[in-house]
């Protein structure tokens, strides 16, 4: 099953699940956000009788204002190489802001503070049932589903500092999309292909299979510090190919199409555009 939020020809914004008939089964209208609403529900919100087709909606970002987006950094041994960084023993946290969040089919805006910026593709893993120090062992009872989130981050303002909120929480520096697919459907979330295109080109293309910290151990290490919530996002961490990693470096321009990949999700894809 795919959860999603959608714009409607009439304007108006829902959620929905989309099942095997591939067609839209629009939720309740609960006021906030209705695909939050479910998640915490534990499904247990249920579509009414309509339904929609795909090619009658506009796709928005399945989650409008998670509780959390806890980011992964260097969780790829290759990328930490390219970025002269150490592999870290413990998973490197930062936190991207929801206000930062857009979804698919937008354009990523890149203002003149946001120097040197740079695509991430990275698989994200949405938390259903929330947990306090979970254990290794009982990760999957916690995870919804997975979706594909975009992590851009202007270098120049990540970089200047030890702290990479800001650099990673530019507004829509958090492309996320085109839905959240349940965990029963994806199966073993290490054992995907990723990829990520740039203008056409491939810049980014790995398995998840090479992740150092892998979601049973994200889960259990975040959920011993803080209790995770319904809805919370963990974007697991980006493959090699970045800009900031070439040689020379290649950031992000006007103009170019950025197109995620991952294997059972589906595609992300988003446009760059410069503002004064």
């Amino acid at each position: 099953m795919r959860l999603l939020r959608y714009r409607g020809k009439d304007g108006a914004v829902r959620a929905g699940v989309a099942r095997e008939d591939g067609k839209i089964h629009p939720l309740p209208v609960r006021g906030g956000d209705d695909a939050l609403a479910y998640i915490a529900s534990g499904g247990a919100i249920r579509p009414g009788a309509e339904t929609v087709g795909m090619d009658e909606v506009t796709l928005l970002a399945p989650l409008e204002r998670p509780p959390r987006i806890f980011g992964i950094g260097l969780n790829y041994r290759e990328h930490a190489v390219e970025s002269k960084m150490a592999v870290q023993s413990v998973p490197t946290v930062f936190m991207k802001l929801a206000s930062s969040i857009t979804g698919p089919e937008t354009d990523v805006l890149l203002p003149p503070e946001a120097t040197e910026p740079d695509y991430e593709a990275e698989l994200a893993v949405v938390i259903g049932e929330g947990g306090y120090r979970i254990a290794v062992s009982d990760w999957k009872r916690h995870v919804f589903g997975y979706t594909i989130v975009n992590d851009v981050s202007a270098r120049g303002v990540q970089l200047a500092t030890s702290q990479w909120t800001l650099g990673k929480s530019f507004k829509t520096f958090t492309p996320m999309g085109p839905w959240i697919v349940t965990r029963d459907e994806v199966g073993d979330p290490h054992e995907l292909e990723i990829k990520l295109t740039l203008s056409g080109e491939v810049m980014q293309h790995a398995n998840t299979r090479e992740l150092i910290f892998r979601v049973p151990e994200l889960i259990a290490y975040i959920s011993g510090i803080v209790e995770l919530e319904p809805g919370d996002v963990i974007s697991t961490g980006t493959p090699p190919g970045v800009g900031l990693g070439r040689t020379p470096k290649r950031w992000l321009k006007d103009g170019e199409e950025m197109v995620i990949e991952i294997e059972k999700i589906g595609t992300l894809r988003n446009r760059t555009r410069k503002i004064a």
